[in-house]
């Protein structure tokens, strides 16, 4: 029987490339208003530039520059310093979605999907009609490639516009620029200057310089010259494999029977395992792989589970660690106490990940608003879908009050604090194709859950001490209020000199006293003897400065000196037991009265202000 009607429908059918598919659903990759396409197209540039220059164990040096290009368009250039790219892939790489050498890699990376960079390109030609300029040069004597390029969204192919070589004066490295309709704000969460900041914080690495469209110049410094450790790639675990997979791994296989398939095409299995788990699927070990069944191979897939696996290997991650996460927040965040941790490698699914949290307090933050959360995956920071993802659930399920911070309706606390979390994994289970929030992974979830804990018990430590260190300095001021007068009026009534009463309020507060005596020697010159006593509790280490303008001769014991130019810094290491004294003794050739009188405050480092008596303290 005809069917004319199916026949009509079959001559509209035909297939779609990704380019098309993506020109019409733009919104999935992000280029869903003015201000979040610019931040996308920014976020792709600078983590490709990112990435090249780790792999090639470059320090990275990045320039982003935005300038206004009519009413409703910017044109943005991105600059780098990474290995640059081969001639031949330059037009895929940015003109074909869906190209990159990460997907099928398993390890950290903060690129995996092949469209960033191309999806930028196409949002580009789609809203200005101009094409991408690019130049990409690959080392010293080698050409710079200079490309003008645009998709064809019909075959998802390039179209080279332009193949120039063009005088370049980088050694190496990539450029590109692109017009696009977009916004560029200031002063918001959700800005380029916040996703910079917030990158420059996880890559201390790196140096990023802006230029904004107003021409002002922001630059952030790196805050340390050590590259991250480079991740290794490394084979599928058993335990994150599906049944589809699988039996795919199964069909294209090179090797020729099941037991080396095994060994050869996951992580953590060897040759005793390998037997194990034929044996647990009820499979000869010398099956040939290529013409099992389905049946078989859920019989294998069950045979996992059954047998005791080694968790997958690290290597394939890079942490940022606890001291680069503490100077990054250091650098870019002004505030008065910072804890970190890095948490133990976990699982799920197969796929490694590692949780690194830091928590920062007070300084100039805001005191009565919600706490400041930075969400970060392989490095890169997450602005968009805060309230959609993993790290705000769990933030939100630390009872907060416990460790000294209000929680208004249960839910994200408040208070002078920013929270960074930091997932690094394979294979980070975003919620969508935009990358802005990760998914609701029990494991991920208990992860980030222990380690704000952990530094959230750090916090609830230094809060408890500033408390306790205001009321001593509160019963300080009132002190040193009413003895000095007590100790006037009964000098007065005995015709006596005032008395020192430093070392009375040392002795209340139980402070550590500190005290310079200054007596001559009949020659011109002085002895001069720098006395600390301990009234505490427990012993103390500490670092006495005496900063002044000349040379001392006869030190016990030696000190560290510093020159500083008009002063010298001298430095004297000290320990002292409770209720114990040490005496630092020096003399000077020549001092008059005078130059006596205006000797310098003595300096103790390693001490709260609050604890020391006679002296000007510094923590560190």
């Amino acid at each position: 029987m005809d069917n004319p009607i199916a026949e009509e429908l079959a001559k509209n059918q035909k297939s779609i490339s990704v380019a098309e598919f993506f020109e019409k659903n733009r919104q999935i990759l992000g280029f869903d208003s003015a201000p979040r396409s610019l931040i996308t197209t920014v976020k792709e540039a600078v983590d490709n530039s990112l990435d090249a220059c780790e792999e090639s164990e470059i320090l990275p040096d990045i320039f982003l520059q935005i300038d206004r290009s009519g009413k409703d368009n910017v044109v943005v250039i991105v600059e780098d310093n990474g290995p640059g790219i081969v001639k031949d892939q330059i037009p895929k790489v940015f003109a074909k979605l869906l190209y990159g050498s990460r997907f099928h890699a398993l390890k950290q990376s903060r690129g995996q999907q092949g469209i960033g960079i191309s999806a930028s390109v196409l949002y580009s030609q789609l809203t200005s009609g101009h094409h991408t300029k690019i130049i990409s040069k690959i080392g010293h004597g080698k050409p710079a490639h200079y490309y003008e390029l645009m998709i064809n969204t019909s075959t998802n192919e390039p179209e080279i516009l332009k193949d120039d070589v063009v005088d370049w004066d980088r050694p190496h490295g990539t450029r590109i620029e692109m017009e696009m309709e977009a916004s560029y704000v200031k002063g918001r969460r959700q800005s380029i200057y916040e996703y910079l900041k917030a990158t420059a914080i996880v890559n201390p690495h790196a140096r990023i310089t802006l230029i904004e469209p107003d021409g002002n110049e922001v630059v952030f410094e790196r805050a340390t010259d050590k590259l991250p450790v480079p991740a290794k790639e490394i084979l599928p675990h058993p335990h994150g494999i599906e049944l589809g997979t699988l039996m795919k791994m199964l069909r294209y296989t090179e090797r020729q029977k099941l037991s080396p398939f095994l060994r050869y095409s996951f992580s953590k299995i060897g040759h005793l395992a390998a037997e194990e788990i034929c044996k647990a699927a009820g499979l000869d070990p010398e099956l040939d792989p290529h013409g099992m069944t389905r049946d078989q191979s859920k019989k294998l897939l069950d045979a996992f589970s059954k047998v005791k696996i080694m968790s997958p290997p690290t290597d394939c991650l890079s942490p940022i660690g606890e001291g680069l996460i503490y100077k990054g927040l250091e650098k870019e965040v002004s505030v008065d106490f910072i804890a970190t941790t890095t948490r133990s490698p976990s699982v799920f699914s197969g796929n490694p990940f590692i949780v690194e949290v830091g928590i920062a307090y007070g300084g100039e933050l805001q005191k009565d608003d919600r706490v400041e959360i930075m969400r970060f995956a392989n490095r890169v920071p997450l602005l968009y879908q805060q309230g959609g993802c993993v790290i705000t659930h769990a933030i939100e399920s630390v009872k907060w009050k416990q460790y000294g911070l209000n929680q208004p309706g249960g839910g994200l606390p408040s208070g002078p604090v920013v929270i960074l979390v930091h997932v690094a994994s394979t294979n980070v289970p975003f919620t969508s194709e935009s990358k802005d929030a990760v998914a609701d992974i029990p494991e991920i979830k208990d992860e980030v859950e222990l380690a704000i804990k952990e530094v959230a018990r750090k916090l609830n430590r230094y809060l408890n001490k500033r408390d306790s260190l205001k009321k001593r300095r509160e019963k300080e001021i009132i002190i040193t209020k009413v003895l000095p007068r007590m100790a006037k009026k009964l000098a007065e009534t005995l015709d006596r000199e005032v008395p020192d009463i430093n070392p009375v309020v040392a002795k209340i507060m139980g402070n550590l006293l500190v005290s310079r005596a200054v007596e001559s020697n009949g020659n011109g010159g002085v002895n001069i003897s720098i006395s600390v006593k301990n009234f505490s509790a427990k012993k103390q280490d500490l670092k006495v400065h005496d900063m002044v303008p000349f040379e001392i001769g006869g030190a016990v014991p030696e000190p560290r000196i510093i020159d500083m130019g008009n002063d010298f810094d001298y430095i004297w290491n000290l320990s002292v037991s409770p209720g114990a004294s040490k005496v630092v003794r020096y003399s000077v050739a020549s001092l008059d009265d005078t130059e006596v009188a205006k000797l310098p405050v003595l300096i103790v480092e390693g001490l709260e202000e609050e604890l020391v008596t006679g002296a000007k303290a510094i923590k560190g």
